[in-house]
């Protein structure tokens, strides 16, 4: 019989601006679990070799740093870097730095311009890596950006995909990982324009909230507790797009809106200075958007 091989796709984790729960959350995956995702082939023949992951990583200091390097140099274009947390340029990039080289401290601006450049894709896991999210709110005292500006301000052409959420739902990222490797990088159609898989955020909470019958009569909730719809409750859902209504939260056990809270709009690029304040209702104006693709 001939000798089977299994693939393996080195991924570099950076951690900027963030509180590390988009980590959390992803190690809360179900299914397939976190011992199926980083120790298990994630697909017959494909295995995730997380070899830089400031949380869940045993080695610290020179060693760490070392592996960073080190998988930029041999797996050149095959490995595959994820940044969790906004990049924060204030302050020649102070707010947020990962080791050191020579003495001297490396910002996370510094990492992530020079790991983009040699990565198979770059996955922003997060609203902060996606958009800047709450690290960048004003007054955005840290500078902080997401990797698409960074990346744009660079010049650098390496694929991005975003997996916006705060935190985003471990399938999210699961999914797109798991789609690149059985389909390859995805192509224009498969993103929007935030660059987020439609696969997850292709369409309105608004349109599959289970509350959305409540809406179109009118019935809207006064306080948290009641059962009508919430968008006088201050719910973005009219304006948020991902599939938290179909795909649940916690293994399937809820999410949200399911638990009286109103959507906070947390995967959207305007998280969260636009769709703030939480329990105010939005303006009218982003009401037309409703439905449309």
């Amino acid at each position: 019989m001939p000798n089977s091989k299994t693939e393996e796709y080195p991924i570099l984790w950076l951690q900027g601006g963030s509180c590390s729960g988009c980590s959390v959350s992803l190690l809360n995956s179900v299914s397939p679990t976190a011992r199926n995702i980083i120790v298990d082939e994630i697909i017959p023949g494909k295995h995730l070799n997380i070899r830089f992951h400031p949380t869940i990583m045993a080695g610290a200091g020179d060693l760490a740093v070392a592996e960073l390097e080190r998988t930029q140099k041999e797996s050149k274009g095959a490995y595959l870097l994820v940044v969790e947390g906004s990049i924060p340029l204030g302050a020649d990039g102070a707010y947020a730095m990962i080791g050191e080289q020579d003495g001297k401290e490396i910002s996370m601006h510094s990492w992530v311009k020079s790991l983009s450049q040699d990565a198979l894709a770059v996955i922003a896991v997060g609203t902060c890596a996606a958009f800047g999210g709450i690290p960048a709110g004003d007054p955005n005292p840290t500078e902080s950006v997401g990797v698409q500006e960074v990346l744009s301000a660079e010049g650098i052409g390496t694929p991005l995909i975003n997996v916006p959420g705060c935190p985003p739902h471990p399938d999210w990222f699961v999914g797109t990982v798991a789609s690149l490797l059985l389909h390859g990088l995805p192509k224009e159609e498969d993103l929007d324009e935030y660059l987020r898989p439609k696969a997850f955020y292709g369409s309105l909470i608004h349109d599959n909230c289970p509350r959305r019958a409540y809406y179109d009569v009118g019935k809207f909730a006064k306080k948290l507790s009641d059962p009508y719809c919430l968008y006088e409750m201050g719910c973005k859902g009219p304006v948020t797009h991902a599939d938290c209504p179909l795909r649940l939260w916690n293994g399937g056990v809820n999410w949200c809106i399911g638990s009286g809270a109103p959507c906070i709009g947390c995967v959207e690029p305007t998280f969260p200075d636009v769709v703030a304040p939480v329990y105010e209702k939005i303006t009218d104006e982003a009401l037309p958007n409703i439905g449309a693709e």
